[in-house]
């Protein structure tokens, strides 16, 4: 029986099919190498002597349903940077989390710190156009990519300048992600297979992962506690969604996250 992982995988490689219809790779990669080069400006904004904080512009997920009824994203995201955010993630994904790739182009326009394509990329069209569009970073889900597609993918990000977000989510993947050459290992609390959550995953991985790979603890974050049980273990970033967009004062909501408060 196929899992939700599986739709939205499957779900994805239809998108690039019609994308390219729309638009052909030769068309993106022209409008990408037009961009200027991020120049890895995702992991730089990542390393530091606190943890950082990337969050997330998200309306909705599989798991939850309608997160945010209203939804400025624009807005969202300056309030974010605002805040003292690292970096913001974007959801793409149409159907599930009801992403578009237009709040890439507008949220990458007008913040400064760099923003990553939170999406299910099975194709090399869409790093193309993750750059083309203004971001900094892409995510590639070791559960949804073979060994060779991890690598490919991972080393397309280098050649344009993109960072590569490889997310695992147990200890075999952590070491397919690092076989891969992930230079930033995201952690998944959240079973992408049946959306439970467990916040110990991260901890349990950390050990895994040497210090010269940044290390980012994603999804199930939800209080200033969880983020000083992060800190204590060595995460460098963590990744933090639901709990951001639900706080009525998102500013606030950082800061108390954060332990300023």
């Amino acid at each position: 029986m196929a899992t939700i992982l599986d739709e939205l995988a499957m779900y994805a490689k239809m998108r690039v099919v019609e994308a390219k219809q729309r638009e052909p790779l030769s068309v993106v990669q022209a409008r990408a190498d037009a961009r200027p080069d991020p120049g890895f400006a995702f992991e730089k904004a990542l390393v530091g002597p606190d943890l950082a904080f990337i969050c997330e512009v998200k309306k909705a997920s599989p798991s939850k349903g309608l997160i945010a009824p209203e939804f400025p994203y624009v807005q969202i995201a300056r309030e974010y940077e605002a805040a003292g955010a690292d970096a913001i993630s974007v959801l793409t994904e149409p159907k599930w989390f009801l992403g578009s790739k237009e709040y890439l182009n507008e949220i990458s326009a007008e913040v400064s710190i760099p923003c990553l394509r939170k999406d299910f990329t099975v194709d090399e069209y869409m790093i193309w156009s993750a750059k083309a569009r203004g971001a900094s970073a892409v995510l590639l889900i070791c559960t949804i990519l073979d060994d060779a597609r991890l690598r490919a993918f991972r080393e397309l990000a280098d050649d344009l300048g993109l960072s590569a977000l490889v997310e695992a989510h147990d200890e075999k993947e952590v070491e397919r992600a690092l076989k891969a050459g992930a230079r930033v290992l995201g952690v998944n609390n959240r079973n992408l297979k049946d959306f439970t959550v467990d916040t110990e995953n991260s901890r349990r991985l950390r050990a895994l992962i040497p210090d010269d790979v940044l290390y980012v603890s994603e999804s199930g974050v939800q209080t200033a506690e969880d983020v000083a049980l992060l800190r204590e273990v060595g995460a460098d970033a963590v990744l933090i969604g639901e709990t951001l967009m639900r706080a009525p004062d998102k500013t606030a909501k950082l800061a108390e996250l954060r332990g300023d408060v």
